[in-house]
């Protein structure tokens, strides 16, 4: 489906929530706040009331941030590196951010999908050359790019291991990091580890995991915190932030503090 500029723009303010979506506004002495861009899929994506309680991991990244550090979240179901490309919402993000601001890149679950050619990319040519568009338009306005890894599955195999589901993308994310100098967050790996250490049982408690579905992908309040705090402490230890940019990092954060607004309407 084609999407016109204006139609993708009323989407992704729709999308984000009103308290995380502003770009920052001047304080005393013209200081102004920095944002925190996120593009990606689903498994960051904010969720609407008629989802719950599927949670994106974008949603809960604020709580583990200091209040002046904005987060603006346009990650959007189903959406490749391609995808969101083409739609125009990279454009988006691009004429709203600003010198500081920090734009953070997490895909791979729908550049997978080969039997979709608005959205698959091959790991080593077209989803590098597509994460490059990320890269050179934050740097290109003065802001700040970070790679993240794309988030495990719930995956095991039959001996009760934690299994990679990304094949060579994740590879590919590094390769591109290493090549270009950019900040990434290796949440594929952590959060494997993560699922590894819960087990198989465990980690149902952080998966959307429902009496009417199974979903192995998508999370749950507590999968959303858990993994969002894995981005924070990969965005304090990739020294993208500083110290007194995160807060709770070790502090157990109330599911209560996870909401889902109501559905935008046209």
């Amino acid at each position: 489906m084609s999407l016109t500029r204006r139609q993708v723009t009323a989407a992704a303010v729709s999308a984000v929530p009103l308290a995380f979506a502003a770009t920052g506004t001047a304080q005393a002495g013209g200081r102004r706040d920095r944002t925190l861009y996120i593009a990606g899929d689903s498994t960051a994506a904010q969720k609407y009331a008629d989802a719950a309680p599927e949670t994106g991991w974008g949603t809960a990244l604020p709580f583990f941030l200091r209040k002046d550090l904005r987060v603006a979240n346009h990650a959007v179901n189903g959406r490749s590196s391609k995808s969101f490309v083409d739609e125009g919402r990279l454009d988006v993000v691009l004429d709203a951010i600003r010198p500081g601001d920090f734009l953070l890149v997490q895909f791979a679950h729908n550049d997978e999908k080969q039997a979709d050619p608005t959205r698959y990319t091959e790991p080593w040519t077209t989803y590098q050359d597509h994460l490059r568009l990320y890269v050179d338009g934050a740097r290109a306005r003065g802001a700040r790019p970070v790679l993240a890894t794309p988030v495990e599955r719930r995956r095991f195999d039959a001996g009760g291991d934690a299994v990679p589901s990304h094949g060579e993308y994740p590879a590919a994310m590094r390769a591109l990091a290493r090549e270009e100098g950019v900040a990434l967050l290796d949440v594929q790996a952590l959060s494997l580890a993560l699922w590894q250490r819960l087990g198989v049982e465990e980690t149902k408690a952080y998966f959307n995991w429902t009496a009417t579905e199974q979903d192995n992908t998508h999370f749950n309040p507590p999968g959303a915190i858990a993994v969002a705090r894995l981005v924070a402490r990969e965005l304090l230890r990739a020294r993208v932030l500083a110290r007194r940019d995160v807060r709770r990092l070790d502090e157990e954060i109330p599911e209560s503090w996870i909401s889902w607004p109501a559905p935008a309407t046209a």
